[in-house]
């Protein structure tokens, strides 16, 4: 809503029926609340409720029946993620923050986004891998659908990779998918119902937000530390809202850069247990660790975790390739949710990602990748911490640095006046559930190596401060009238 309107008490009441229709939890033919049992629920007089059940009604939104009460109309628009959720301008909106990163090709720079730049991927290596695939005879992945599973030979290889960092997962417990994205929706589809809570750090990565809304899930946040999760908030959670499932990064958190500790694995395992929380694990910037974090599912046994991870970040983009490894009995389970949405996984990226792991080229392009992201942090630091910015943590690796801005400044605001200039940035609330991280802002270091940068951003700053200065002032005006 626009904050220089009053919000009266009919418009909250107004307001959350028309979020449950958003999110699905009221579909058409619906029966609302009786006037006293929603007076009750939201703490409001029954003539509050009337009015506003009068309004809907007027609109067409909801209908009377005599004597039965109010229904929604239908038929039901179509969905919306914008309109699930906070309220929020497009420009610290996670879709919109998405989309611009997206869209922008060569003419932008993007220290906003979530990826490595495409000169620091493969060429060469990815092209010979192209060519030895191309030469094959009867090659079923060039023109047939894959096995349910996905590719064999890379679930074997996924799974002795699981057991260097301490999961014992075999290839029957590996379900290839498209992506790390994928993989989380079809676990969102086996595990959620509409209106079930999630729970999610504090600040997250975005694109779980719109996931989760996509599902209709309410979303809990917990505040995250540089060891990982608020354990005394995550219990006091726990104990209040119920969730069903928590999705978090155990390496490189994103957006924060942490790394979660082996206390912190323990405790949180063991309050999951209690409490009988089923937890997803992403891990799809493991490859861009130098000293491996804890894995929630190597201490839990995949019982109540499940772990996923994809080469997006580290080979291609282009090559959509994930991986689930979770119990066996929800493999099976998994496939047939697999099938019904997608009929299957791209078996061509499945055997150009098994091409590339197999041939030992990744693991020097792995080391390459670490000396330049460590190179890439120390040069981002430097110049961010001459600007005034603050690191939250210092990451042991990665791609991302969370940054406090100056002087209590709005980082949606700065990110306006940097979209100006053709840069695109994250500011922090993209990525709070809570919206209590206006100051900060995520930077991705390898994407942040152009001096121009820096010359864009301290100017967006001087501008947002600017127009602080002047709003500040007009505040003190009104004040004195």
């Amino acid at each position: 809503m626009d904050h220089g309107v009053p919000v009266t008490r009919v418009d909250q009441v107004i307001a959350a029926i028309r979020d449950r229709i958003a999110r699905r939890l009221l579909t058409p033919g619906a029966r609302l609340p009786s006037i006293r049992a929603f007076a009750d629920s939201q703490g409001v007089s029954k003539s509050t409720v009337v009015e506003a059940y009068d309004r809907l009604v007027a609109d067409g939104t909801i209908g009377s029946r005599r004597g039965s009460g109010f229904y929604v109309s239908g038929p039901m628009p179509p969905l919306a993620l914008t309109e699930i959720g906070p309220s929020l301008d497009r420009a610290i909106d996670p879709l919109w923050v998405s989309r611009q990163s997206l869209e922008a090709g060569d003419r932008m720079m993007k220290p906003g986004c979530g990826w490595l730049p495409t000169s620091w991927m493969p060429d060469e290596a990815l092209r010979r891998t192209l060519r030895t695939l191309s030469r094959r005879e009867h090659a079923l992945y060039l023109t047939d659908y894959d096995r349910p599973h996905g590719l064999a030979p890379l679930r074997q290889l996924l799974s002795r990779r699981l057991a260097d960092q301490g999961i014992e997962a075999g290839p029957d417990q590996i379900l290839l998918a498209d992506s790390g994205t994928q993989a989380i929706d079809l676990l969102c589809r086996l595990l959620l119902e509409p209106g079930d809570t999630v729970l999610v750090d504090d600040p997250c990565y975005f694109n779980f937000l719109a996931m989760l809304r996509a599902h209709r899930a309410r979303v809990v946040g917990v505040a995250y530390t540089p060891a990982g999760p608020d354990l005394d908030a995550f219990a006091n959670i726990l104990a209040a809202e119920r969730p069903r499932l928590y999705i978090t990064n155990s390496a490189l958190h994103n957006p924060t850069g942490a790394s979660l500790s082996s206390t912190t694995a323990h405790r949180l395992l063991k309050l999951a247990e209690a409490h009988g929380l089923t937890i997803i694990e992403d891990s799809i910037f493991a490859d861009l660790e130098v000293e491996p974090a804890p894995r929630l599912a190597a201490f839990d046994g995949l019982e109540r975790v499940v772990h996923i991870g994809s080469f997006s970040k580290t080979l291609s983009a282009a090559l959509r390739c994930g991986f689930i490894a979770a119990r066996a009995d929800w493999i099976d389970r998994l496939i047939d949710l697999k099938l019904a949405t997608s009929f299957g996984s791209a078996p061509l990226s499945a055997e150009f990602v098994y091409g590339v792991l197999s041939d030992g080229f990744y693991r020097k392009h792995l080391d390459s990748l670490h000396r330049r992201l460590a190179q890439a942090m120390g040069e981002t630091q430097a110049r961010l911490k001459a600007l005034g910015l603050t690191p939250w943590c210092e990451p042991k690796g990665g791609m991302f640095l969370w940054c406090k801005l100056p002087d209590g400044l709005d980082s949606a605001d700065v990110a306006r006046h940097a979209l100006t200039e053709n840069v695109v940035l994250a500011p922090g609330n993209v990525f709070s559930v809570s919206q209590r991280a206006a100051s900060y802002m995520r930077f991705n270091v390898a994407q942040s190596r152009n001096a121009r940068l820096y010359a864009v951003l301290e100017k967006a700053m001087a501008a947002s401060a600017g127009c602080e200065k002047v709003e500040a002032g007009f505040s003190r005006e009104s004040r004195a009238k």
